[in-house]
């Protein structure tokens, strides 16, 4: 597409002359996305693997917290480019207008390999093995057939019709898709403050648990020193509110977006922290920490709802994570086809996922592309490499958006700007400093996987150039 094409279009678009994406998605919708596609099944199993590098429930708290106030500080700065480039695409829009189509496009192919699609194959397979619980049938256990190297097992099964049923749900229109982001949000939020509740209330645990509240004690068995395990129980923290960000690729389908979007990141960030905190403290009030992390398989959540309810409590939590990981494959899908439609949009993806079905105006070939490439990797067994390889591109990309709010201040100074981050400067240094301070710690703690993902990332510059060129290529229309 030719830049007086897009421009042809812009004009189009803001005169109404075309009918693509619509509004579809309200404050409630755009916050309930924020939270459902964070809150996965990571806080029912986290808190007791941190409990095995920082023996201290108040510090691990305070971990929660402090991974909220950093993701908030993100969240502050997305919400300031949000708003001004309200856009399908999101942090590919930022990353374009801030430095460069080729550095967006090297993002949005990174997502499109693994970081999204391999986050989905991920949470679709763990959804299949939690119902396992309630059908024993279904497991990484039970295989198939086996055909030379390739085996498939249940779970995988399962895992792929689930991802089919929920971008099925999602082609049908981005509304649909939103209520059922709205119900699983809310019953997955409730399910988790009702245990806290209940465990509050009704169980005697032992206030004694939290003596002393923020003792620095690192177990013998973690073989680091106190630093190094802080570093590593931060980075299981962080790692739980990873996809927060997902609303900012669906901005073109938000009602009034330049208020929308900035609200719900701050209000569903909030959430999500609470959430955590107050889930970890119950953990904590019912095990202590001692035996935290030696629960089996580390399902901290299983072991207290279990104490509560007796041995129909760990049907009772399988059922919660059940909830949270469809809800939260279903905020994966919706806004990861959209990065891809933006990038089609700019003619730098297949021409093919720009187009949006026109009864149900969502980008169908986008979702449809999404889905079949994340079922492959469902099918390879792969993609827990593939996310090890690429959380530290996550990470540099995170870090290179929010460096761009200060690019853009500079390169732009008067594009309207509705909504401005507080804090600034202060709060979107402070995320920098710490994201780039745990980036080195990855790349220290795990060089081989870290390059690795450096290499996939990476393979993307051809495939930048030759779709540069088909561009080039294209005559004016």
């Amino acid at each position: 597409m030719t830049e007086n094409k897009q421009n042809n279009d812009k004009q189009k678009e803001s005169k109404g002359e075309e009918k693509g994406l619509v509004q579809g998605l309200n404050i409630f919708s755009a916050t309930a996305l924020v939270v459902g596609s964070s809150i996965g099944s990571g806080i029912f199993i986290t808190p007791s693997i941190m409990a095995g590098y920082v023996e201290s429930p108040g510090i691990i708290i305070l971990l929660f917290i402090i991974g909220g106030i950093f993701t908030l500080c993100g969240a502050l700065s997305y919400a300031e480019m949000s708003a001004s480039m309200p856009g399908s695409g999101g942090q590919y829009v930022f990353l374009r207008e801030a430095y460069s189509p080729f550095l967006s496009f090297l993002y949005g192919w990174s997502l499109f390999l693994v970081i999204q699609t391999g986050l989905i194959a991920a949470v679709a397979v763990a959804f299949a093995k939690y119902l396992g619980v309630f059908i024993p049938f279904i497991s990484e256990k039970e295989i198939l057939f086996t055909l030379g190297g390739f085996s498939l097992n249940t779970a995988q099964v399962v895992g792929i019709v689930s991802i089919i049923v929920l971008t099925g749900i999602n082609c049908l229109g981005v509304k649909l898709g939103g209520l059922v982001q709205n119900i699983f949000t809310f019953l997955k939020v409730f399910a988790i403050v009702l245990l806290v509740l209940l465990g509050f209330v009704l169980m005697k645990g032992d206030w004694n648990n939290f003596s002393p509240l923020l003792n620095p004690a690192v177990p013998a068995t973690a073989g680091m020193g106190l630093m190094a395990a802080l570093a590593v129980a931060f980075s299981k923290a962080l790692f739980t509110y990873d996809g927060w960000n997902t609303v900012t690729f669906t901005a073109e389908e938000v009602e009034n977006p330049q208020k929308t979007l900035p609200l719900s990141l701050i209000l569903g960030t909030g959430i999500i922290t609470i959430v955590y905190a107050i889930a970890t403290a119950v953990y904590f009030y019912i095990i202590p920490i001692s035996e935290a992390n030696a629960v089996p398989d580390n399902r901290i959540a299983a072991a207290v709802a279990q104490i509560i309810f007796g041995s129909g409590g760990r049907f009772l939590i399988a059922g919660a994570i059940l909830i949270s990981t469809f809800g939260c494959n279903n905020g994966l899908i919706l806004g990861g086809a959209r990065v891809y439609y933006a990038m089609a949009k700019d003619g730098m993806f297949f021409k093919k996922l720009a187009e949006v079905d026109p009864k149900h105006h969502v980008p169908l070939n986008a979702l449809i592309i999404q889905g079949i490439w994340s079922c492959f990797l469902t099918l390879t067994g792969s993609y827990s490499d593939l996310l090890t390889y690429t959380t530290c591109m996550a990470v540099v990309f995170n870090v290179l958006t929010v460096a761009g709010l200060f690019i853009l201040r500079k390169k732009k100074p008067d594009m309207e700007r509705p909504y401005k981050t507080w804090g600034y400067p202060f709060t979107p240094i402070l995320f920098v400093l710490i994201a780039f301070a745990f980036m080195i710690y990855i790349f220290q703690g795990d060089p081989v996987n870290s390059f690795k993902g450096l290499g996939l990332v990476l393979l993307g510059i051809p495939v930048f150039f030759a779709f540069n060129r088909k561009k080039k290529e294209e005559p004016a229309g």
